[in-house]
């Protein structure tokens, strides 16, 4: 759905409401315009802000592009579909993406706003990211972990044998990006233990990219671009 000038332009002074919603996976939900972008909010978090959604766009700035050598993506978590916008409208990217999220509502609020106006085909499955995970018989180029239940990771998304489960899913110079929280103190306690203690064990080569509110979890260091002296 098109942003019209008069949204875009109000958007930049105060969010315009465009719907609220709620599902059996999400008690609120909120779209608002914002900046000239749609926003898609929950109570304590924000699932997807166009190009503006940070954590996200920090991280490809910083990816070596020459060395992803297909064009298959992985989404577990769509949000309304920042990930395969930013990477069209700002990194001027054309993958084939495959996006698995659960709930309903997302998916529609999805289809209804954002992946219309994309070029890239978003392949769309309504499903749990860990049982398709576990079945996935592909593989991808890039995945990228974004699931969140409000403004958590759910604990079942956090064991080594799920980060197994997405190893078996990359493609032989593929990179998983996994994003977690890093906004309070907790946050970041939790997260950076996670990192040493199982992320590491299956992904021995991977860093942690700090992008200020958020951790994204690289598989590989050597993903990133090699920064001048």
């Amino acid at each position: 759905m098109q942003i019209s000038w008069w949204q875009r332009w109000w958007s930049r002074i105060a969010d315009v409401p465009v719907v609220r919603a709620s599902s059996p996976f999400n008690e609120e939900l909120t779209v608002v315009i914002r900046n000239g972008r749609f926003q898609l909010c929950t109570a304590n978090a924000i699932y997807s802000y166009g190009d503006l959604y940070d954590n996200f766009s920090q991280t490809f700035a910083q990816l070596d592009w020459e060395l992803l050598e297909g064009t298959e993506v992985l989404l577990l978590g769509l949000g309304l579909g920042s990930i395969p916008y930013m990477l069209e409208r700002k990194f001027d990217k054309r993958f084939h993406y495959t996006a698995v999220e659960i709930d309903p509502v997302i998916v529609q609020l999805a289809e209804t706003y954002v992946l219309p106006d994309l070029e890239s085909k978003v392949l769309v499955y309504q499903a749990d990211a860990e049982i398709y995970a576990a079945t996935c018989m592909e593989t991808f180029d890039l995945i990228c972990m974004d699931v969140f239940q409000d403004d958590q990771v759910p604990e079942r998304f956090e064991s080594a044998a799920f980060l197994l489960q997405l190893k078996k899913c990359l493609s032989a110079s593929g990179v998983l990006l996994f994003n977690r929280l890093a906004t309070t103190l907790a946050d970041r306690s939790r997260s950076l233990e996670y990192f040493e203690k199982v992320f590491l064990e299956v992904f021995p080569k991977g860093i942690r990219l700090d992008t200020g509110g958020n951790y994204v979890l690289i598989s590989d260091g050597s993903a990133l671009k090699k920064k001048s002296v």
